[in-house]
């Protein structure tokens, strides 16, 4: 019989356990256990993982990461959007999300703006890549945006990597040291939106591409363990091939 605050798991000696757990599937229960993630749910006194989820066990402390799923906006992120349409006064763009961001023209623009004699297509037109923070959301209505702020708007160079929003922790790493990593390997510059939409800038567009493939072996295996360890030495290999060439 599993006292309050056992973990619904088979035994293991490691300190850590990871694994894929599916929907439906009890990870814990009781109040003795500490349960962090989106893909899951408290039920009475059990929580409930609600998407295909990588699990992270550690003590008595649960981490749940959907390995599936759209964006769900969260104010203070920042993310990629592509402007969908305009209006009199704001530009709607997608997200990769239920919502539509909305950007009014007092976040974007810092002069007077005239609808009747001003045209926000002369900002941002349809089709243009935008990178904003999220102001305020509340989930009874599309989050606000804002490019108010340092390293904000529109892009104008660069390649855009989509990828799952659910992996984009992985790509991030624990406290940054995945996508910190990949710089300092490259020495390119990388702005990823927590919506799934990656930025990547490099003078050599064959570094580029060693992060564009770096960055999807990440949202394909980002279950494993051990892989910083293994992106670094795939960065570090490619470099190596690229430099053989040079000298070639």
């Amino acid at each position: 019989m599993k006292s309050d605050g056992d973990i619904v798991m088979e035994q293991h000696t490691a300190n850590t356990r990871r694994y894929i757990g599916v929907p439906g599937e009890i990870v814990a229960e009781g109040e003795n256990v500490r349960v962090y993630g989106q893909g899951v749910v408290k039920i009475g006194d059990k929580y409930v993982i609600t998407v295909t989820s990588l699990v992270e066990v550690h003590n008595n402390t649960i981490t749940v990461i959907p390995l599936e799923g759209p964006y769900m906006p969260k104010a203070g992120d920042v993310i990629i959007g592509i402007i969908e349409d305009i209006g009199l006064t704001a530009w709607i763009l997608d997200i990769k999300s239920p919502y539509k961001g909305v950007l009014h023209v007092g976040e974007a623009l810092s002069g007077p703006f005239n609808p009747l004699k001003n045209n926000l297509r002369r900002y941002f037109d349809i089709g243009d890549y935008v990178i904003a923070k999220i102001l305020d959301f509340d989930k009874t209505k599309d989050p606000v945006l804002t490019v108010r702020g340092k390293g904000l708007g529109k892009i104008t160079r660069g390649i855009i990597v989509e990828v799952s929003p659910p992996k984009v922790p992985r790509i991030i790493g624990k406290k940054g040291s995945m996508i910190s990593m990949i710089k300092g390997e490259t020495g390119c510059n990388i702005v990823v939106g927590m919506n799934g939409r990656i930025l990547v800038n490099c003078s050599d567009p064959r570094m580029a591409n060693i992060i564009v493939k770096a960055i999807k072996i990440i949202e394909r295996e980002s279950h494993t363990t051990g892989l910083t360890d293994r992106i670094r030495m795939f960065i570090q290999e490619n470099k190596e091939v690229c430099l053989h060439e040079l000298g070639g």
